[in-house]
């Protein structure tokens, strides 16, 4: 038995840039993070997109076994890397764009799967999916905040 385990100092990150979701049709998920969530697309080729999700953020989708395989760019490699199944991911929004943000996507044909009151007046959340399942959140940025 080993005893308590001693937390090393790591150097500072700045936050999370990119985040990856896999999808079955490149071409649809892309109208749909263009269109409906309107999103500028940044990037595009065969095998994946991206997108500017704000504050510096990436948002990139990954035709599902296209990126199984490593990537050779002009500056190196990128390993292979690929996932299967619906994925979360929250987008941060406004307290007050959340009535727009239902009607828009009312307005789109998304369903509005369920919605969340959190407790300590920390906002609303509003669940929903895109085309391939992943289950997109948006929640107000406070969320994770400490009292």
């Amino acid at each position: 038995m080993t005893g308590p385990r001693t937390r090393r100092k790591a150097p500072a990150l700045d936050g999370i840039l990119e985040t990856a979701l896999y999808v079955d049709d490149l071409d649809i998920a892309r109208a749909f993070y263009a269109d409906t969530m309107a999103f500028a697309e940044i990037f595009k080729d065969a095998r994946m997109a991206a997108f500017d999700v704000g504050d510096d953020r990436v948002l990139l989708l990954f035709k599902r076994g296209a990126s199984a395989v490593e990537a050779r760019m002009p500056g190196g490699v990128i390993p292979p890397h690929d996932g299967s199944g619906p994925i979360h991911i929250a987008f941060a929004v406004s307290a007050r764009s959340l009535a727009a943000w239902e009607r828009h996507l009312a307005a789109g044909g998304v369903e509005i799967e369920s919605t969340v009151d959190w407790p300590d007046k920390r906002g609303r959340s509003l669940y929903f999916r895109d085309p391939d399942g992943h289950l997109l959140e948006l929640a107000p940025r406070r969320l994770w905040t400490r009292k």
